[in-house]
Formats: C-alpha cells, sequence, structure tokens
C-alpha cells in the first residue's frame, strides 16, 4: 500500500512546479490537496508552507543567502525549494519546533537529493538554526524594503518615488497578509438577507460589508459547509474591490450590457444579478474552454439572459457598433495588485512586461469602445496600481477618441483619486485588492 505524502512533500510538490514550472499556486495547491488525501490540519499546513514561503522569499533566500557556503541560485531547484521550506519555518512558524523544521528538512532532501545534497541541507538548517543572521535595517531604501517585507527591488523603487517610504513599506505589508474570505450573495437566489440566513443555518459565521450590499465576509464554518453554499449556488468567491468594479458599471434592468474580458465569469454573473436577471448580458473572450467556466459559473448560480461569444474584445465595434448600453473591459493585466492571494506574480513580472501588456490593453479598450451606444457607458479596470495599465491607457485612450470624456465616480470615500474619473483601491488603504478603475461615457 503507497504511503500517504506528508504536509511538506504536498507544499514542496507544489512550490517546485510554481517556481520550475510557472504553475499557478491556487490552481498547483488545489490539484496537490485533491490527490493527497490529507487530513484537514495537514492541508492547512501545506496551504500556509506554500503561500508563507511564496510571500516571504527574498527574506528566505536572504537568510539562506549570508548561512550557505555557496550560492543558493547554484543548487539544484527541488533543493533550493527544500531549504527555503526549511528557513521559512525557522523563521517565521514560531510553533513548530526548531528541531522538527531541521529534521523534517533533511528528510524532505533525502526523498528528493543525494548524500552530498542531504549533507548540505543538515548543516545549513543547523546554522542558520543556531545562528539567523540579523535583517537588514528597516531603512528608507528600496534594498532594505525589498528585502524586510519581500518584494523584488525594481517594484519596491516604483513605489517609493510614488507613494514614499512609510507607505511603501504598509503596501508591501498589505501584500504579505492573507486576505479574508469574501463572498457574494447570489441575489438571483433570494435577497442577502435570505441568502445569509441560509448560510448561518448550516453553521457558515458571516460579517457585512459597509461597502457593497451583497457581500459578505465568511468568519466561521467548516469547509463541507462552504463547498455545499457554492455548489447550491449561494455565493461565489469574490473579493470587494472585484464586486466595486461591477457596481461602477451600474447596469439597469432590461438593458445590453457586454463583459469584453469575462472568464472566469464573476463580474459577468454579478453584472447579471445587478439587471435582477432582467436584460441582455453578453460574455466575450478570446478561448473556448474560458467561456465554457463561464457558462458553468452562470449554470450554478441560475444565472438568466448571459449569452457567450468568441470574440476579441479589440474586435468587439465591429461586432456591435455602438449596440451596448454599458460595456466593461476588465482587461488582462500584471496582476499587481492581487500579490496577496498570487505571491508567485511578484517574482515573475519584470519592468517590460508593463509595457507589452499596456499595449495590449489599450488595444482591447479602443475595440470595445466602439459598442457604446451614445450616451452609455464604459468601464475600464485592471487589478494593479501600475500607471502604465491605468492612468496612461485612459489617457492615451481620450486623447485619440473625443467621443468620450470622464463619468465620475461617486461614493468611494476610501479609493485614491487618480484623475478625472479614476480611481485606485490600494490593498493598504481600502483592504481590497488593487485595482485601477476608469468610468466612461459616450457623448451624444
Amino acid at each position: 500500500m503507497d504511503r500517504r505524502p506528508t504536509a511538506r512533500e504536498v507544499a514542496l510538490e507544489v512550490l517546485h512546479r510554481v517556481n520550475a514550472g510557472g504553475a499557478w499556486s491556487g490552481a498547483a495547491l488545489r490539484a496537490a490537496l485533491g490527490r493527497a488525501g490529507l487530513t484537514s490540519a495537514d492541508e492547512a499546513f501545506a496551504t500556509e508552507l506554500v503561500y508563507g514561503t511564496l510571500r516571504h522569499r527574498a527574506q528566505v533566500d536572504w537568510a539562506l543567502g549570508r548561512t550557505l557556503r555557496g550560492r543558493l541560485d547554484r543548487l539544484p531547484p527541488r533543493i533550493r525549494d527544500v531549504l527555503r521550506l526549511g528557513a521559512y519555518q525557522l523563521t517565521f512558524l514560531s510553533r513548530v519546533p526548531a528541531h522538527a523544521a531541521c529534521d523534517e528538512t533533511v528528510e524532505l532532501a533525502r526523498r528528493v537529493g543525494h548524500p552530498g545534497t542531504v549533507s548540505l541541507v543538515n548543516a545549513v538548517m543547523r546554522r542558520l538554526a543556531a545562528s539567523p543572521p540579523p535583517w537588514p535595517e528597516p531603512a528608507d531604501t528600496a534594498e532594505a524594503i525589498a528585502v524586510r517585507w519581500s518584494h523584488p527591488e525594481w517594484l519596491v523603487a516604483r513605489w517609493l518615488a510614488r507613494l514614499g517610504p512609510e507607505e511603501t513599506r504598509a503596501l508591501c505589508a498589505a501584500d504579505n497578509d492573507t486576505p479574508a474570505s469574501w463572498v457574494r450573495l447570489n441575489t438571483l437566489r433570494g435577497s442577502p438577507r435570505e441568502i445569509e440566513a441560509r448560510l448561518r443555518e448550516s453553521g457558515i459565521a458571516v460579517e457585512a460589508s459597509t461597502r457593497v450590499p451583497e457581500a459578505r465576509r465568511i468568519t466561521g464554518g467548516s469547509s463541507d459547509a462552504r463547498e455545499a453554499a457554492f455548489a447550491a449556488g449561494l455565493v461565489t468567491p469574490q473579493d470587494e474591490g472585484s464586486m466595486l468594479v461591477s457596481r461602477l458599471v451600474a447596469p439597469e434592468p432590461g438593458e445590453f450590457v457586454i463583459d469584453a474580458c469575462a472568464a472566469p465569469g464573476g463580474k459577468t454573473t454579478h453584472l447579471a444579478a445587478l439587471m435582477e436577471g432582467r436584460g441582455r448580458v453578453l460574455a466575450c473572450d478570446v478561448l473556448p474552454q474560458k467561456l465554457d467556466t463561464v457558462t458553468r459559473q452562470c449554470g450554478r448560480l441560475g444565472v438568466p439572459g448571459v449569452e457567450t461569444r468568441l470574440l476579441d474584445a479589440a474586435r468587439l465595434g465591429e461586432a456591435f457598433p455602438a449596440a451596448a448600453d454599458r460595456v466593461l473591459v476588465d482587461a488582462p493585466c500584471s496582476g499587481l495588485g492581487v500579490l496577496r492571494r498570487r505571491p508567485e506574480i511578484r517574482w515573475r513580472i519584470r519592468p517590460d512586461d508593463l509595457t507589452a501588456v499596456a499595449a495590449r490593453q489599450a488595444r482591447l479598450l479602443a475595440g470595445a469602445a466602439g459598442a457604446v451606444r451614445p450616451g452609455g457607458r464604459l468601464v475600464y479596470s485592471v487589478c494593479t496600481t501600475e500607471p502604465e495599465e491605468g492612468r496612461d491607457v485612459i489617457a492615451a485612450f481620450l486623447a485619440a477618441t473625443p467621443a468620450f470624456e470622464p463619468a465620475p465616480i461617486d461614493g468611494w470615500p476610501f479609493a485614491v483619486p487618480d484623475g478625472p474619473g479614476t480611481a485606485l483601491l490600494y490593498p493598504h488603504r481600502a483592504g481590497t485588492d488593487g485595482f485601477f478603475v476608469a468610468a466612461l461615457r459616450r457623448t451624444a
């Protein structure tokens, strides 16, 4: 009979797939946990190890770099991740005894390495446990902040120039927090009060949002109860910031609304719910499997009136010229606003990537704008706060497209204005994922 893997072995498998194979941590972790058959406690421990090691990788690598007698990047990838897992436990998990962290890390090395690497791991872990190196002083330099709060130095330098040291440290710290579990109540299944009562009856404790009527923060309840509520179409996991984007579109029942970059369907189904299931919602994307995901979401939530179309947003105006009352362009982006959910993004994105992704965003926005009727509303959003992907895209669009003008964004006192009709949601200020949003109106 095969031995079940341990929580640490599962975490190592996921880290290797993320760091060496380019996988996304969430999908890789779900798949690994589904195969492993761990207890609930071990699943939680494996999850903590994966996300903690990814979030604090710069700090962990700093400590290892001052303990190793050689370069970390010259070690085999699996041994590198073994050391990171061990160093994370020693540095951040006080509930794990140092001897246990050392012994279990050496045991991991035995499973994936050879006697030489096992000996190296053992020596490094013992030295690190006995004499951890001091962190660099929390000065106002990009290098010190990048190490102490575990972000790439180039990104910290950008934030320092825009926000100053105090806010930069706060933003980095927010990126390293575990995000709260927010869900959107499916108002097509009942009123928020009715859905909330059903959740509480099943043992799920929730707390209401002060900003989004249909948003609830889950504060307790079993995983089985949560999965049952999801399967029944009562809730959809969604961050408050994402819900606020759909509310900025402000669709009315009976309108024709287009979600230009719809997958995986969270905003599409929210728009339909805000329209009370009356009207037409068109969900567009460029891959059939992405549209299949949208269709499954609509089926689970009982959302009527949603059509899917395999269509590049850049050609939306050609397919539906001046036809839609409202168009949402939730454009593909760097994802630098969701580092607390996808910590690996910070280690993958490079400065040059922002220019390339901004060019694509500009193309999608220009093409989708042609589908907005005179007097209609165009909303642009990206889950990042970098100016190339937000403010600069909108400024260039307005300069080239005089038929559109900024529309006011009202009732968002927690947002940071970024120009007429635009706003930023910062994780350390708003408590949401990071977003740039813009509301525009096509003039008559």
